[in-house]
């Protein structure tokens, strides 16, 4: 009976995040469904927290299953409790996904949005189980008092799935919620999984600044990942013959901290993204506040944000737009980064923003900036992250002579580590490489890394100082022998 339980449970579940839809996933009500659903299951399914059944099943929600028949709400949840839940570290049942099969219908009555129909597909595991199932649903959320509540889930088809097994069984270890996540002091985790160069798999823990469970598409300052993001539209630039990144740039802009040093005519737009311009971090590091060269340009590696800057204003000057507007038209828009920004605008939602803490767990003022930094700061989900990151495995819309140049390696960092264009280079032996950048500011330290002979890759953004500490882990569950050299790159091992 019990096994009954959980598999209809199993197949009632709906994992669903990155996927296609009849309403187009920019849209309003794409957000809210799958922001509801994320809740319910990626918080209230995975994580038990059968609270969030309560308040989000309709009174009258009925489920269908074509093998146990019909549940009502109070049998559902009571299913729940005595079945799946009733051992939270030992749960074997795993859900995943099938990309691209999730379709959200609007419902009108009187040119008035009344309820939605939610169609998909999933795949269900067993830890003990070499075999998967797979089975569709349709799911009808209704507005109640203004409230969206699932109303009615029908779960039928079920069958044996025969395809390959999902890789590593992503997220099976619900310790990521809890004792884990506490260990090292940080109250939200976001996680996305990219395989055959398709975000396969994303997840969010923890709470939102508002103290309510995080939803999928929360929103998190990403830090220094606004670098490869500025990087991207120097390049697509170049691509498209309006930009050289060869040419010296005091044709356009010169600081005026460094008009008088001859060698300011020495920086290019390879120099900047390579972090080879000489440049402190920032300007205020210096003893008098002003920009200043600390060694020769191109001579060797230093990483800086002022080039990053350097660069921004060149671009501006060049195009007469703004950062933000560039990077809307030719990555936000073209890629649907539709809650990605440089700034905080009327538009964000301070509901999905996730709150910085420090090692201690003391929260941080969420920086609502007003100006793009081309260095730091971007607004950004995993969704859309790894949309972009999906877009650079796909050859990120650049020319072939552009794309090789974006990955060759421009200067040494330290063994088995460079900069090219814009992002870090690992050298893995037996050529193999990984491309990575990370993140790291007050209240949140992230990292992407993709393999682009394999197509694989992760986002790991996390809102605490202490947020490095899992990266380890992740790496190595995730991307196995190639993420564990990556460490060892980096600790010198």
């Amino acid at each position: 009976m019990i096994n009954k339980i959980i598999f209809g449970l199993l197949f009632f579940c709906i994992c669903s995040i990155n996927s296609s839809a009849q309403t187009e996933n920019s849209n309003q009500l794409y957000k809210v469904i799958l922001s509801k659903d994320s809740l319910l299951f990626d918080v209230g399914f995975n994580q038990c927290d059968v609270s969030q059944f309560e308040n989000l099943l309709s009174n009258h929600f009925k489920f269908y299953h074509d093998k146990d028949g019909i549940s009502n709400k109070t049998k559902f949840i009571s299913d729940l409790k005595s079945g799946i839940c009733n051992n939270k570290d030992n749960r074997q049942v795993k859900r995943f996904l099938i990309k691209d099969k999730t379709e959200i219908f609007p419902l009108y009555k009187n040119g008035i949005l009344y309820a939605a129909v939610q169609n998909g597909e999933h795949t269900f595991s067993e830890k003990r189980e070499t075999e998967q199932g797979i089975a569709k649903f349709s799911n009808v959320w209704e507005l109640e008092n203004g409230e969206w509540k699932l109303s009615n889930s029908f779960s039928f088809d079920h069958q044996a799935y025969s395809k390959k097994k999902i890789t590593t069984n992503h997220f099976q270890n619900d310790s990521l919620t809890g004792n884990w996540l506490k260990e090292n002091h940080i109250n939200t985790l976001g996680l996305g999984i990219i395989e055959d160069g398709k975000l396969q798999q994303i997840k969010v823990f923890g709470k939102n600044s508002q103290g309510n469970a995080a939803p999928y598409n929360s929103i998190f300052n990403v830090a220094s990942l606004t670098k490869p993001i500025t990087a991207m539209v120097a390049l697509r630039l170049t691509s498209l013959g309006k930009w050289n990144i060869d040419e010296p740039i005091y044709k356009i802009y010169t600081d005026s901290d460094i008009a008088k040093d001859p060698r300011s005519k020495q920086l290019t737009t390879r120099i900047i993204l390579s972090h080879q311009t000489g440049f402190p971090n920032w300007r205020s590091e210096t003893e008098n506040n002003k920009l200043q060269f600390l060694f020769d340009p191109g001579t060797k590696y230093s990483y800086s944000g002022e080039g990053f800057e350097y660069l921004r204003k060149a671009l501006e000057i060049k195009f007469k737009k703004s950062l933000n507007q560039l990077a809307n038209e030719l990555i936000f828009e073209p890629l649907q980064m539709k809650d990605t920004d440089f700034i905080w605008t009327k538009n964000t939602d301070e509901s999905r923003f996730v709150i910085g803490y420090d090692k201690d767990e003391n929260p941080y003022d969420i920086l609502k900036n007003k100006n793009a930094n081309a260095a730091d700061d971007l607004h950004t989900t995993i969704a859309d992250y790894g949309n972009f990151l999906m877009n650079m495995l796909n050859g990120g819309n650049l020319s072939d002579k552009i794309y090789d140049e974006m990955l060759q390696k421009q200067v040494k960092i330290k063994e088995n580590q460079y900069f090219g264009l814009g992002w870090v280079i690992y050298d893995l032996g037996n050529n193999e490489f990984a491309i990575s950048h990370g993140g790291s500011d007050l209240g949140t330290q992230c990292l992407v890394v993709f393999l682009p002979k394999t197509k694989q890759g992760i986002l790991i953004f996390t809102n605490s100082d202490q947020g490095y500490k899992v990266y380890e882990e992740l790496l190595i569950q995730y991307l196995g022998d190639k993420g564990k050299k990556i460490i060892e790159i980096e600790t010198n091992k």
